[in-house]
């Protein structure tokens, strides 16, 4: 069988690179730590105006929005992958079901260095993807609408009225015996002993957040259908010609995101001085709070857009492309060098470095992979776990030297 190269659109890798260094800047000033974190670790990295700036610049412009950008280019990818092959008469659903449990086992190895991981969700939530490829545009609007709306945190919260689904761990109490066992092992333990709470506790802590009332899998997935529904659009594909569009997007999102403001304040500001985080409010609160980062997202994407169009910025903001064309093999090895250098059986400076610390290495390392990402291209095809993952894709070694 001849598979065929489709041609890169450059913006997409660039957009990708752009993703993920801020998930690395988010992932390295929480110390890589996947979870809640003790009162004296905040403590301890957060002390002084410097820090306290960084981790609110971090909450307002970073926190969940890069993500959700990381989510919305795996759906945009997906319909790429499903539209050039429907397009050459061949089906791709089978294929792109092993491709995820591909994704699946990459990311389960990923998971044991760190429990943030979020291929293996990709994984799982790409199943669904594929019935939504046959439905109209409308019907994938609405659903993902109503995702970001909250449905699935009110369906959670009406069933199970805050009670965990997967694990009784509170990531809202930061002395919560098995949160703190947790950073222990993070700070003191071996590699193994990291292994051993994240191979299958890391996964049932993930699956609380991820579909339990904070929400992020049905998030994530909203951003997946909206990928997809911008992917069958050309959007990016023709972005230089879709200048009234964007702008109406960049008007839109930010009469939304003034909306989503006052909902978040008028919701928690009912809970009163001594807040409870498992009521109705509560749930309407941090609706909120994802509606303000799915604008916030939009808006990233339409601005790097346009300033992708403009000459001078294009030439800047192209850096990011390599970066983002070898974003697996990136995103697993900087959790690996995040962990290496913070957990006990690494370096050890976890609680030890502050945010602004953390914030300077992670720029470091964005420096250091983008530089690496441009040199491996000049001479090979694919970052390495990409070439694994499209080899064993279509069962070919695809040549890795150019």
């Amino acid at each position: 069988m001849t598979i065929k190269t489709s041609s890169r659109i450059e913006v997409i890798d660039a957009l990708r690179g752009f993703a993920l260094a801020g998930i690395l800047i988010c992932h390295m000033v929480e110390q890589y730590i996947g979870a809640g974190a003790p009162m004296q670790h905040s403590k301890a990295v957060g002390a002084g105006l410097a820090n306290q700036l960084i981790d609110g610049f971090i909450g307002i412009f970073l926190r969940g929005k890069f993500i959700a950008l990381f989510s919305f280019l795996f759906g945009l990818s997906f319909f790429i992958q499903m539209d050039n092959s429907a397009q050459r008469g061949m089906a791709y659903e089978r294929r792109f079901l092993w491709r995820l449990l591909l994704l699946l086992g990459i990311g389960y190895v990923h998971s044991l260095f760190y429990r943030g991981d979020i291929l293996t969700v990709y994984a799982l939530l790409g199943i669904f993807l594929i019935p939504f490829f046959y439905l109209r545009n409308r019907w994938v609007l609405a659903f993902a609408g109503l995702l970001f709306l909250g449905l699935g945190r009110y369906l959670v919260f009406f069933f199970t009225q805050g009670q965990h689904l997967f694990l009784d761990v509170d990531p809202m109490n930061m002395e919560d015996p098995n949160l703190l066992e947790y950073y222990n092992t993070l700070k003191n333990g071996s590699l193994w002993d990291v292994f051993a709470t994240n191979r299958w506790v890391g996964h049932m802590d993930k699956l609380n957040f991820q579909y339990g009332i904070f929400g992020r899998g049905y998030f994530t997935f909203a951003f997946f259908l909206i990928g997809l529904y911008v992917g069958r659009l050309g959007l990016l594909r023709h972005f230089r010609d879709n200048r009234k569009f964007t702008k109406k997007v960049l008007i839109g999102a930010l009469i939304l995101f003034v909306v989503s403001l006052g909902i978040t304040a008028v919701a928690f500001i009912s809970l009163g001085p001594e807040p409870s985080f498992y009521n109705w409010a509560a749930m309407i609160g941090i609706s909120g709070i994802d509606m303000a980062n799915l604008t916030m997202t939009l808006m990233y994407i339409v601005l790097f857009v346009m300033l992708y169009r403009k000459t001078k910025p294009e030439k800047w903001l192209v850096k990011f492309a390599p970066y983002g064309r070898m974003a697996l093999t990136n995103y697993v090895l900087q959790s690996i060098i995040g962990t290496a250098l913070l957990y006990g059986w690494g370096l050890g400076y976890l609680g030890e470095l502050q945010n602004i610390h953390t914030f300077v290495i992670a720029f470091a390392l964005i420096g250091m992979q983008m530089w690496v990402s441009k040199i491996w291209l000049k001479h090979f095809n694919y970052g390495p776990l990409e070439w694994f993952w499209r080899s064993l894709t279509f069962f070919k070694v695809f040549p890795m030297k150019k």
